[in-house]
């Protein structure tokens, strides 16, 4: 199994361990500290060894913030985590603020005072967020303090090693374009900003580059390291070799030289002392690697990270091997609906235990079909009745709950596969669900479809498609507190940028992108709602009697939406049209891949005209 289920939230530790902490300020010279939920890589997911939030907080979510002062502690989540940071932390020590709403540069803005001297480890926040923080402390009269060590290090006694898992080349039948072409690619885009060179600092971007694979973390797999690239010449990749055997050592050295990752700050000193013009990223990359190339006499070119967007947009072998792997796990989800079908209505059936089914549902699946399943894309979210209203809901044996008649289950699940990347949500009734429920049900399905039938012109930003989700509970007086879609890698990061639908997506949608498609409806204490394909968006193709070609999106899951939850009467006709299709679609590709003819007949039943 990859999910474990043991209780991680260790909030009845957090008072020694903060004592520990602000003993550290006057050797620091610091008042306060902040410490993100990132590490020195700043990606989602994190190793082990720098969960520093969780352990100083108890605070487990994928996003956070703790200022932690002399005699006060904040802990900043946005509208994803509210509910799970009011269990997870200790309330008489912290205070929840809203991590959108009021973020701590603006939370200073209103606190601060004069000679107030606030700590931060600039490996873990980008030149952005220190940016921010900076002209915050500025304005009430005080410093921005960067430390030499990350302060939590500082009283870790026990913390884990860092990772070191073996490094895989990615099939070019998969990863689609040779490594040369992509460097060929950035060179250009680095000699267009007039750099030298471009720093790489997403472990995401270096393995996309080099067309290599890793498991330092448990949900992405990408191998932790850092790249320069010149603007002309062979590029260094800063990893450890101990990662590497043979085969993978061989591929690389014949594409960039090999140096360990502790010699990357002098790497960094060398540019600046070289006068070098650096592109960095600074909404991506650590504060740190520019202040280190400046501070050596360099100078740093902002720009975006220049393999952000090219990865972000699929080529065609990418999207042709992300349609397959959806296949196979669109086979594997039937399975587990069909099984859960079968066994909730006799009870018995838990969180955990549905939890584990599903991921054995995945990997059996995956074996069969000759493409494993090597890792879950994320920690399943599996609610069942009030459970699903906490939308980052990941369960473990303390929360375990019964998954009871009468209520919905919602699955939030995905798979890391070498073809790619799989995320999907699926709310299942369990017996009879009340009317109102079912109500808020279609209302999401509404939206859903309404993004997934959407016709748009080239240079449309995701900001302007989040609407079309959300119109009808608006119409009915609600909301969710979560962006529509995010962004998908292949066989990579799950969350992908620069593209999202969300009120914050800026970046236009290109061809070749995949997002998630992921409205919901939430009611704290009673039930939750998630509905969510992956789609990605399609060619820009004329329109009947239009006098202008429009992109779309082509919807890649395929799985069953439960017919049970759906209000007939609240759906247009063409709604009802895409709904059938779809699950004709579905009907049709995945049959064949089913062996167990109980599946097949459920299968047929769930897909029914509506």
């Amino acid at each position: 199994m990859f999910q474990k289920f043991d209780v991680l939230s260790t909030p009845d530790l957090a008072a020694e361990r903060i004592a520990r902490l602000r003993e550290q300020f006057d050797r620091l010279g610091v008042d306060a500290v902040a410490v993100p939920r990132a590490d020195e890589y700043l990606g989602e997911y994190v190793p082990e060894c720098a969960e520093r939030l969780a352990w100083i907080t108890g605070f487990t979510g994928s996003a956070g913030q703790t200022l932690i002062f002399r005699n006060s502690a904040h802990i900043f989540v946005d509208g994803r985590y509210t509910a799970q940071a009011k269990v997870q932390t200790d309330s008489e020590i912290f205070e929840i603020e809203d991590l959108v709403g009021n973020p701590p540069h603006t939370f200073i803005r209103k606190g601060g005072h004069e000679n107030f001297r606030l700590g931060i480890d600039p490996w873990t926040f980008t030149s952005s967020e220190t940016r921010r923080l900076e002209a915050a402390m500025e304005s009430v009269g005080g410093k921005l303090v960067m430390l030499d060590d990350n302060p939590v290090d500082l009283v870790w006694d026990d913390r884990p090693a860092e990772p070191l898992e073996p490094v895989a080349i990615q099939p070019l039948d998969y990863a689609g374009r040779e490594v040369e072409d992509k460097l060929d690619e950035m060179r250009k885009a680095i000699v267009a900003k007039k750099a030298d060179a471009a720093v790489l600092s997403d472990p995401s971007s270096v393995a996309w580059t080099f067309n290599i694979r890793g498991s330092d973390l448990p949900s992405t797999p990408h191998p932790l390291s850092r790249a320069i690239l010149p603007a002309s010449g062979r590029p260094t990749l800063y990893i450890d070799e101990r990662k590497l055997g043979i085969e993978s050592r061989a591929y690389l050295t014949q594409l960039a030289d090999l140096m360990p990752p502790e010699s990357f700050d002098e790497a960094l000193a060398n540019l600046g002392r070289d006068k070098a013009a650096v592109m960095v990223d600074p909404g991506v990359a650590p504060h740190a690697i520019a202040r280190a190339i400046v501070k050596a006499g360099g100078s740093v070119i902002e720009a975006s990270d220049p393999a952000r967007l090219p990865r972000a947009v699929k080529n065609e072998a990418e999207i042709k091997a992300s349609a397959s792997v959806h296949k196979q796990d669109g086979a594997a989800m039937v399975r587990f609906l069909a099984w859960f079908d079968s066994e909730a209505p006799k009870g018995g059936l838990d969180e955990i235990s549905a939890t584990s089914k599903l991921e054995s549902f995945r990997a059996s699946t995956g074996e069969e079909m000759q493409m494993p399943l090597k890792a879950l894309s994320f920690d399943t979210i599996a609610g069942a009745g009030p459970d699903a209203a906490i939308i980052h809901y990941r369960v473990n044996t303390k929360t375990n709950r019964p998954i009871k008649p009468g209520e919905m289950f919602l699955v939030d699940s995905g798979g890391q596969y070498v073809s790619g990347t799989t995320d999907i949500t699926r709310t299942i009734a369990v017996g009879d669900v009340p009317e109102e429920q079912k109500r808020f049900f279609t209302l999401v399905l509404k939206g859903m479809i309404a993004v997934s039938r959407l016709r748009f012109p080239e240079g449309t930003r995701g900001l302007e498609i989040d609407p079309f989700a959300r119109h009808a509970l608006w119409q009915a007086g609600v909301d969710y507190g979560h962006g529509t879609g995010h962004g998908v890698g292949s066989f990579l990061a799950v969350h992908e940028g620069p593209q999202s639908i969300s009120r914050r997506g800026e970046q236009a949608l290109l061809p070749g992108m995949i997002v998630s498609n992921e409205p919901g409806y939430y009611r704290d204490g009673a039930f939750g709602i998630r509905i969510e394909n992956l789609i990605y968006v399609t060619q820009p193709e004329e329109i009947e009697g239009g006098d202008r070609p429009m992109l779309g999106f082509e919807t890649l899951t395929l799985c069953p939406i439960d017919r049970r939850l759906i209000v007939k009467d609240l759906m247009t006709e063409d709604e009802i049209a895409w709904l059938d299709a779809y699950h004709a679609r579905v009907r049709d590709e995945i049959t064949p891949l089913l062996t167990d003819q109980s599946d097949k007949a459920w299968l047929e039943a769930a897909t029914a005209a509506l």
